[in-house]
């Protein structure tokens, strides 16, 4: 299998970097062949965003690059909050120099004035690593005139979100903003919000463009520059090349992060990746993070592509698999997650504060034995609202995955209902993760006391 975003052996010098097979060669290519040609580059190679949505990021530098008459700005997306993910985290700690190597690619082929790259305030050693990177680049006088500014944000889920990030960077709450960053970037004086538009300053206004691309995104920059968009579309899928990070946990032997060839189905990843289910179990359910439909045990074939995950309902995500067995009850499920994307709601919506905490307190009801067929009809009722005006992706993912394990183990909740109670009680953690390593996961426990204000319960 074709790995070439994981080395064996951490990089952690410029010189050790320079030392690989394509080190430094995408930035020293990009320059040659111009902004231009280098977005084109991206472009043939196929390239999707791995951050979640799988857009295609020719497409997206190419939109931004187009736009004339205002400033643009680059962002780096290395705020990962989805549970069950931890690829960025270990993309940063394995050679953070291809991350930085993407990233300058990226600057310069939008042509864009300043680049900042925002990481939770939690994440300090990947924070150290990629700062390191970059001084050792303008240093060695690879980029001279290269500043990135690094924002250490808040662990809200929704920093990770691209319209709330801009919002952080700005000094303000990660409070999603209406309009996409492409549309309305950083340091803009078009309208935001309301009717009136913002009085333009006299420096310049417009809506200034700005790129976000994900950790991942920009780690696979310099080698398709350095080795070309053949060599990329030669792994994957015809719509969906390359190579991707995915994250294996939850019942599983040994939770880890692997990168594996997109197309490589799902059950093989859990067993290359996770090591496999653990003895005696099988699986009952697989989620992509909280954000898409759940992958039923008879789904597990499904081959890791955006058109394979599209073929059954669900999304590929940022490939952060959390893996439950069959001793899992599915409403206690469904209730932790919804718990979750309720919390971790902003409030500008109020469909979706209100409505996902509603479905959460209806889930809680059936998990604890005081539900009723009301509850069902409550749960049922307000994923239909839930979305009403939303901002923001959130409320879709409540919806989604909350709706798909309705769909998809329905007996299991008429079974809280006839029975008063759960046939199958074991606590289940919230794959938040604080770390992983050594076959070992660490969750965050806290979430469990967080309040939907972002305010957490004393210990």
């Amino acid at each position: 299998m074709v790995t070439f975003l994981l080395p064996d052996d951490p990089v952690t010098s410029l010189d050790a970097y320079l030392a690989t097979a394509t080190g430094g060669l995408g930035i020293e290519q990009a320059q040659r062949i111009g902004p231009a040609a280098t977005i084109e580059a991206v472009v043939a190679s196929g390239l999707r965003g791995r951050g979640g949505g799988g857009f295609p990021t020719g497409r997206k530098w190419a939109g931004i690059a187009a736009q004339t008459g205002s400033r643009r700005f680059v962002v780096a997306n290395g705020a990962e909050g989805e549970p069950g993910t931890f690829k960025d985290r270990a993309l940063l700690r394995a050679n953070p120099y291809q991350v930085i190597e993407g990233l300058i690619i990226a600057a310069f082929a939008v042509g864009a004035e300043a680049v900042f790259f925002c990481l939770k305030r939690s994440f300090e050693r990947e924070r150290a690593a990629a700062t390191r990177a970059v001084q050792e680049f303008q240093a060695a006088g690879i980029c001279t005139d290269c500043e990135v500014t690094f924002v250490a944000g808040p662990d809200e889920y929704l920093f990770g979100e691209e319209k709330a990030m801009l919002e952080v960077i700005e000094g303000k709450p990660p409070l999603p903003r209406w309009f996409a960053p492409h549309e309305h970037g950083l340091f803009a004086t078009a309208p935001q919000v309301g009717w009136e538009a913002t009085p333009r300053s006299a420096g310049g206004g417009g809506p200034n463009p700005t790129l976000v691309n994900n950790v991942e995104t920009l780690a696979n920059v310099p080698h398709i520059l350095a080795r070309g968009g053949e060599w990329f579309r030669a792994m994957g899928t015809p719509a969906s090349p390359g190579t991707i990070v995915a994250t294996v946990v939850g019942d599983v032997v040994a939770p880890d992060v692997g990168e594996v060839e997109l197309g490589t189905p799902l059950r093989a990843v859990i067993d290359a990746v996770g090591s496999g289910i653990q003895a005696g179990r099988t699986v009952k359910a697989v989620f992509s993070g909280v954000a898409n439909s759940v992958v039923t045990a008879e789904q597990l074939d499904v081959p890791l592509s955006y058109e394979g995950f599209e073929a059954i309902g669900g999304g590929l995500g940022s490939a952060g698999f959390i893996v439950y067995d069959d001793t899992t009850c599915m409403v206690d499920t469904a209730y932790r997650f919804s718990r979750f994307l309720s919390i971790e709601s902003c409030g500008q919506c109020p469909p979706c504060k209100i409505g996902s905490g509603e479905i959460t307190t209806h889930l809680e009801h059936l998990e604890t034995g005081v539900g009723s067929e009301e509850d069902l009809r409550g749960i049922v009722h307000w994923l239909g609202r839930v979305t009403d005006g939303n901002r923001c992706y959130l409320p879709v993912e409540e919806r989604v995955v909350v709706n798909s394990i309705l769909r998809a183990f329905p007996d299991e909740f008429a079974e809280h209902v006839e029975l008063a109670g759960c046939r199958r009680p074991r606590r289940l953690p919230i794959p938040k993760l604080l770390d992983l390593a050594d076959g070992e996961a660490t969750y965050d426990e806290t979430i469990w006391r967080k309040r939907p204000d972002w305010t957490f319960d004393p210990d």
